[in-house]
């Protein structure tokens, strides 16, 4: 049997005053996640429609022959999705650094976590 060790306020205070700035902004990332009542995207599963928020990392405009497609990284603390905009050249306010919730059917593809044309909400950040 495992037992959690709830850490003091010294302990709490010297991890953070030693750690770097990546984690502290995905510790706050997973805290704001969390209050919101989104589910982690490193618990997410292929298949299920989820609700996850973060701050996007990178948006790219990939054109391809068929059809323009609009990609987001989407970065919640504990992972990264992939929010695919299909026929979609630029979206105003999507753009890096962008808080952004977005509501979707989880889904995998070339080995990468993806949302195909998510329903999204932009934050005020």
């Amino acid at each position: 049997m495992t037992e959690a060790k709830s850490r003091g306020w010294f302990s709490r205070t010297l991890e953070r005053l030693t750690a770097d700035d990546h984690q502290i902004d995905a510790e706050e990332l997973r805290a704001e996640a969390a209050s919101a009542g989104c589910e982690p995207v490193s618990m997410c599963r292929k298949g299920k429609v989820v609700t996850v928020t973060g701050r996007l990392k990178s948006v790219v405009y990939t054109p391809r022959e068929t059809v323009p497609t609009l990609e987001a990284e989407l970065f919640d603390g504990s992972g990264s999705v992939t929010l695919v905009w299909l026929g979609r050249r630029r979206i105003p306010g999507i753009e890096p650094g962008r808080t952004l919730t977005a509501r979707g059917r989880f889904a995998a593809f070339d080995g990468k976590q993806v949302m195909y044309n998510p329903w999204y909400e932009l934050g005020a950040g």
